[in-house]
């Protein structure tokens, strides 16, 4: 029951004041392919566990946490999205692996029948085809502790790679 200055307790305190709306967290996943693609699957994978891990903290810290999976299957929405490379995962806007690397994928080169390069992940001087979770917890920490700086925007043109990659996915259509 409320006293008369509305606090549900003789407390004093501003235990009783409405919740302040949640600071967002926006994580994106942006991905070619889940059904066959191991790099796109063990990317989701760290990014649920990585979240999983920091979520908690972060609510309590009055962050929310909001995850968009985004398949971005076809050329118009890789140039709607700014992709630059697949698997990629960005925190508040900002890719979390500053240089995009990539390799030949296998599973996308045999998802469209060409060959396909795919994301690369650099962490503390290694590279991986699937991004360490403690990248992906650093990346959100810093993006929540260290203030976030703004992104950077820059013209966007559709990398080579991923215009091979749609180009052929057309032609089995």
């Amino acid at each position: 029951m409320a006293d008369q200055d509305g606090c549900c307790c003789s407390c004093g305190s501003d235990c009783c004041a409405p919740a302040k709306e949640k600071k967002k967290i926006i994580i994106d996943f942006l991905f070619l392919d889940l059904s066959i693609c191991t790099r796109c699957q063990g990317t989701e994978n760290a990014l649920d566990e990585a979240i999983s891990d920091v979520e908690v903290v972060l609510n309590a810290a009055g962050y929310e946490v909001v995850v968009n999976k985004i398949h971005v299957d076809t050329k118009e929405l890789a140039i709607q999205h700014k992709f630059e490379s697949s698997p990629t995962i960005r925190v508040n806007g900002k890719d979390i692996d500053v240089e995009v690397k990539e390799s030949l994928c296998d599973c996308c080169g045999d998802l469209c029948g060409d060959n396909v390069d795919c994301r690369v992940w650099t962490y503390q001087g290694q590279e991986y085809t699937i991004p360490p979770k403690a990248l992906i917890v650093n990346a959100i920490l810093a993006e929540v502790y260290g203030g976030g700086a703004p992104v950077q925007e820059k013209e966007y043109i559709l990398p080579k790679n991923l215009e091979a990659f749609y180009e052929a996915m057309d032609k089995k259509k």
